[in-house]
């Protein structure tokens, strides 16, 4: 019986700059730990500790799509390097995310200009997660939330900053002249977006980690609105996996946890500290700057409350695969385990043995698509009419299957519903 073949051909990357990338070497796409590469839609990025190549999807040879080639300002004191790289699609806005070991967040436009340059925390950067994107088939929206997943802390950025930020930049450079330079940017001149830094190292570090989504209120906390001037505040639920827990989640405060006190100080006492510097600079004014620029102080960590934890030891967490709602998740671990998480009920609803080495991958399919279609001309598909699906690639055994719910309600009612 003849081998069947469920692909469709996009394109060829194929160019004489992934010789930079290690190209032309048996295995240099797999068996490189530092080639890193990040999908989208209309094209692909892969980067190694230095450098970063956007290859678009040539189809007949289009001219159009040349390789860019993309050299990041990274330290040589502290030996920096590119740990992560992720596409932020916002509308017609597509710009990419690079993450360093230093825990510095870079934000590059397709032309290989610096848009933005933020330090998130010291340390390394593993991962970035962007939910809520227009790839989802049935997200209507643009970008919601960038979370930054680093060993032992994860970050939010609200998409609505980000898309700002990005809206003025793409504005100032197009009403630049046609030959005016663009101005360099570098820490100094970008603006720092505001984010929420949490701190989830109380079960180890972690292998990865993820935000599904909020969650309501601890049941005993009471809700003082006359504290920070809002009558609640949100939260959000963090799962993260690693050496010491397999699972483990957090409660996230959006807030830090502060007194009165401590409310009013943090708005006066800036002011007051702003003022003085003003007068004493007009006083003492002199002609002499700093040759060093002052270093970027890390964020300091908003309320992260544990919740529950699972311990099997010698079971280790190795990668977290979110489904676009986040309400579940699958975990891989070091037994060759596949663990569906319901991360609302924060309960293990389904558990997949001999998948050693695994990749899992959530899906959206569309159901009826042919009695849709015959009973109306034309008809626009809507979100009922998907169904989530999980993708698993076991490479031992050289399969991929696909994992469906059968009646679409019951996450722990699963079935295989194909196998290549």
């Amino acid at each position: 019986m003849a081998r069947r073949v469920h692909t469709t051909e996009l394109g060829s990357i194929a160019c004489n700059e992934l010789s930079e990338l290690g190209a032309g070497k048996e295995g240099w796409l797999i068996e490189d730990p530092n080639l890193i590469c990040a999908l989208d839609t209309q094209s692909l990025a892969l980067a190694n500790r230095s450098i970063i190549l956007v290859l678009g999807w040539s189809e007949n040879g289009d001219p159009n799509n040349s390789p860019v080639k993309i050299r990041p300002a990274l330290s040589q004191i502290e030996a920096e390097w590119i740990t992560a790289l992720e596409w932020l699609v916002f509308d017609e806005i597509r710009v990419l995310a690079i993450g360093t070991s230093s825990g510095y967040l870079m934000v590059y436009s397709l032309g290989a200009d610096l848009i933005h340059k933020q330090m998130i925390n010291p340390g390394r950067i593993l991962k970035f997660r962007v939910r809520g994107t227009k790839r989802d088939l049935t997200q209507g929206s643009s970008s919601e939330e960038v979370c930054v997943v680093m060993p032992g802390a994860i970050a939010r950025f609200d998409g609505a900053d980000l898309l700002s930020m990005l809206q003025r930049w793409f504005q100032d450079t197009h009403s630049q002249f046609w030959d005016e330079k663009p101005k360099r940017r570098d820490q100094e001149d970008s603006e720092r977006l505001p984010y929420q830094l949490w701190n989830v190292s109380k079960y180890g570090p972690g292998a990865d980690a993820a935000i599904t989504g909020m969650m309501p209120p601890p049941l005993m906390e009471l809700q003082s609105a006359f504290i920070v001037g809002q009558s609640s505040q949100r939260y959000y639920c963090a799962v993260t996996i690693g050496d010491d827990a397999v699972i483990s989640a957090f409660r996230l405060s959006e807030d830090r946890n502060r007194s009165l006190v401590g409310a009013i100080l943090s708005k006066v006492v800036p002011a007051t500290f702003s003022t003085i510097a003003s007068f004493s600079k007009m006083i003492w004014r002199s002609g002499q700057q700093s040759p060093k620029r002052p270093e970027p102080k890390p964020q300091p960590f908003a309320r992260a409350s544990p919740l529950t934890c699972l311990k099997d030891h010698p079971r280790k967490g190795e990668k977290l695969t979110l489904s676009p709602s986040g309400t579940l998740a699958a975990i891989t671990d070091s037994l060759g385990r596949i663990l569906l998480l319901d991360t609302q009920a924060l309960v293990v609803v389904r558990l997949w043995k001999g998948y050693r080495d695994a990749n899992c991958l959530f899906m959206e399919m569309q159901v009826s698509k042919d009695a849709a279609a015959s009973s109306s001309s034309y008809y626009e598909a809507m979100k009922s009419d998907y169904y989530l699906c999980l993708a698993i690639h076991a490479p031992r055994k050289g399969i991929v299957e696909s994992v469906a719910d059968e009646d679409r309600t019951t996450p722990s009612n699963c079935s295989v519903l194909q196998r290549q």
